[in-house]
């Protein structure tokens, strides 16, 4: 009874025992505290050589339209070919992306054209990542281990990233400067490669191929059939335009110009929400998601964006991180259910480009986001744009719940295939 009660209480590593899971895990984390860093390592360098959100946007973009135009590429590409050669090679691109930069900032010759040059390519390689990532683990661990290795990865990544990461990307900036910023992330990239070449190799499911083309459409046609994933990709889309480009432009200038805040100000902001993030992790990793996955995702996701109103009507970075922890954790809780969902319901053969689909689908409007937060916010104010953005952002996710057939799955019907949607 007591062992028993034991392995009830770290339900959450029961991923770990597997070997190749464990070991892609912990490159992962590790790269994603690198991610961390870079994300305060970025803004800084971007208010450094600009102290306008307009050079924050156009970052914002350089770094999102190469990810929305090869990602679908990714996701045929991970469903066609080895998947961990997938993600090896989309890691050695960005490690030698942020090689350039550490070298650039270093020498005090990095300027604000070759920081967007780097991070265009850098984008375009983390385009094919998360296709063969999605696919990759329900190979690695049991169907019944879904749950806790989505929740192991959403534990990690706000842990990594948010917490250590941020905390530590303050730090090294303070103290070495964004060219040392920028070579830690650089290494934390270099262990992530080394962590892929020892794995085995992790090719798709065996099967008849056609063309690129043809696999594409094929992929297409299967989330055509199924409403609860294209309008759920449909209603990421507008939420993300509405939201994540005023979030990530206007949180670090509301803090270093509204706020008069410093590097370590915004680590802390955003260290708040990794924590909100790891607790509720944990919570779902224990507990599991509800029968009624499709509903918990969106109610979720709607609290998450109307959170962002928080960061408008803050006056003080401890109320930033207090709206940061509300942001953070209930789109913790949504994704952690969303991503077993899919990995459960749809077919492993086509989980990469079904996943690519819903990058693509979901980011496609997001250049528009980072582009429009600049001038909206000189136009309206920031905290205006910020609190409509919450708001806005919360009653399209919403709506989206609505569209008939999204709750099917709720009540237990099985996914379409895509000759039944024709």
């Amino acid at each position: 009874m007591e062992d028993a009660g034991r392995a009830r209480r770290v339900r959450l590593l029961t991923p770990l025992a597997h070997r190749d899971f464990r070991v892609l895990w912990i490159g992962m984390s590790i790269s994603l505290v690198g991610d961390g860093v870079l994300l305060v390592a970025l803004a800084w360098q971007v208010y450094t050589l600009s102290g306008s959100p307009g050079a924050m946007s156009a970052v914002g973009v350089a770094r999102a339209v190469p990810q929305v135009a090869l990602v679908l590429l990714g996701g045929v590409v991970s469903d066609r070919f080895d998947r961990r050669r997938t993600m090896l090679i989309s890691d050695l691109v960005r490690f030698f992306c942020l090689l350039t930069l550490a070298a650039l900032a270093l020498g005090d010759a990095l300027e604000l054209w070759q920081l967007i040059v780097v991070v265009m390519v850098y984008g375009g390689a983390a385009g094919f990542f998360p296709p063969a990532y999605d696919a990759v683990v329900p190979t690695l661990v049991l169907k019944s281990e879904l749950v806790q290795a989505n929740a192991l990865d959403q534990f990690v990544r706000p842990a990594a990233v948010q917490i250590g990461g941020t905390a530590l990307g303050g730090i090294l900036v303070a103290a070495i400067g964004t060219g040392g910023a920028f070579a830690f992330d650089a290494l934390t990239f270099a262990v992530s490669v080394g962590c892929l070449l020892c794995i085995r190799p992790k090719p798709p499911p065996a099967g008849d191929r056609g063309s690129l083309w043809a696999d594409l459409l094929s992929g297409l046609a299967y989330v055509r059939a199924n409403s609860w994933l294209w309008a759920t990709f449909v209603s990421a889309t507008f939420a993300y335009l509405l939201f994540l480009g005023p979030a990530e432009v206007l949180l670090p200038y509301l803090i270093k110009n509204g706020l008069h805040g410093s590097a370590a100000d915004l680590g802390v902001v955003l260290t708040s929400g990794g924590l909100a993030s790891v607790l509720v992790a944990l919570a779902v990793g224990q507990t599991g998601v509800p029968s009624r996955f499709i509903t918990f995702v969106y109610v979720s996701w709607t609290l998450a964006t109307l959170a962002v109103a928080g960061y408008g009507l803050a006056t003080h970075s401890w109320q930033l991180a207090i709206a940061c922890a509300a942001v953070n954790g209930f789109e913790t809780a949504g994704l952690v259910a969303w991503a077993t969902a899919k990995q459960r319901l749809v077919p492993g053969a086509l989980l990469g480009r079904v996943s690519s689909v819903e990058w693509f689908v979901s980011i496609s409007l997001l250049p528009l986001s980072y582009a429009l937060a600049a001038p909206v916010a000189a136009a309206a104010g920031v905290r205006a744009t910020l609190i409509g953005a919450g708001v806005l952002g919360a009653v399209v996710t919403l709506v989206f719940l609505y569209v008939p057939g999204v709750r099917s799955v709720d009540r237990g019907s099985a996914p379409r295939t895509a000759k039944e949607g024709t």
